[in-house]
């Protein structure tokens, strides 16, 4: 399915919005984006799971992420559902402190039905404006936009996390605290109580990566932000993410990003 809002950001929008149906059009792994997502489910249901947690998104509720938080989301074979996907960069928002309270946000929200039908409406609105084509346009994209966080922020808070229920999620919280040191396999089994064969195995089949693919996504995503907010030089980066050597890290950061360290840090120069 192809994501239409992602194509704006890309090519530079700061808000963008794209309602979809769809059947069966699972994700393959986790991502993250550079911005927040707000994923409001209009009809049918969804499964998403955001770093080692497990959610179920029904009718008027809607998962929030900010950026650089992996998730991904599926559905049960043959349910079909509809759904509404936001995406807006941080210098859209006009408050501090409604920003300081969405980068901390992510998460399920489950607002009661009044909340839940405003949200829906500005979300409408917000396409409607995406649409046309004059001077102010954008500046009316962005008032929906504060408008609609507002409302969420002061109405409503995240679910409480889910407990835990799978070995995997544990694994997965184990290589989130660990990923700056070395991880090898056998060690993971034995934290776990399990065998080698067995975590590779239920790894695979619980996230569609291998416990090498994660390790390293995980590195090299908190390598692009090290990158991108601060002055360290590459060796210095490659030490703090894990990697054994700057020989390997830059390799594995070329295949993932499919750039190189330096590259990626002209075409993303640190923020001031």
């Amino acid at each position: 399915m192809i994501d239409r809002a992602g194509i704006l950001m890309d090519n530079g929008a700061r808000i963008a919005c794209h309602r979809v149906e769809g059947m069966n059009d699972n994700m393959s792994h986790s991502h993250y984006h550079t911005y927040f997502e707000l994923y409001f489910l209009e009809g049918g249901a969804r499964h998403h799971i955001m770093q080692d947690q497990q959610y179920e998104t029904k009718v008027g509720s809607f998962m929030l992420f900010a950026p650089y938080i992996m998730h991904y989301s599926f559905s049960d074979h043959d349910v079909p559902f509809k759904r509404t996907v936001l995406y807006f960069k941080e210098d859209a928002i006009l408050s501090p402190a409604l920003l300081s309270m969405l980068k901390e946000g992510s998460g399920l929200y489950e607002p009661e039905q009044k909340i839940s039908s405003s949200v829906h409406y500005l979300l409408n609105e917000i396409q409607r404006e995406q649409e046309r084509d004059d001077p102010l346009h954008e500046a009316a994209m962005q008032n929906l936009l504060n408008t609609l966080l507002l409302a969420i922020m002061r109405s409503t808070s995240a679910a409480p996390k889910p407990e835990t229920q799978s070995r995997m999620a544990k694994v997965i919280s184990y290589i989130e605290k660990n990923y700056q040191h070395e991880l090898r396999l056998q060690d993971i089994a034995e934290e776990f109580y399990v065998s080698e064969y067995y975590l590779c195995h239920e790894f695979k089949k619980y996230t569609n990566r291998t416990i090498v693919q994660y390790i390293n996504a995980l590195r090299i995503l908190h390598a692009q932000r090290l990158i991108t907010e601060s002055d360290l030089n590459f060796t210095k980066i490659a030490e703090q993410t894990g990697f054994s050597s700057l020989t390997h890290f830059n390799r594995t950061f070329k295949s993932i990003v499919g750039t190189s360290p330096s590259a990626y840090r002209k075409t993303n120069p640190k923020q001031i």
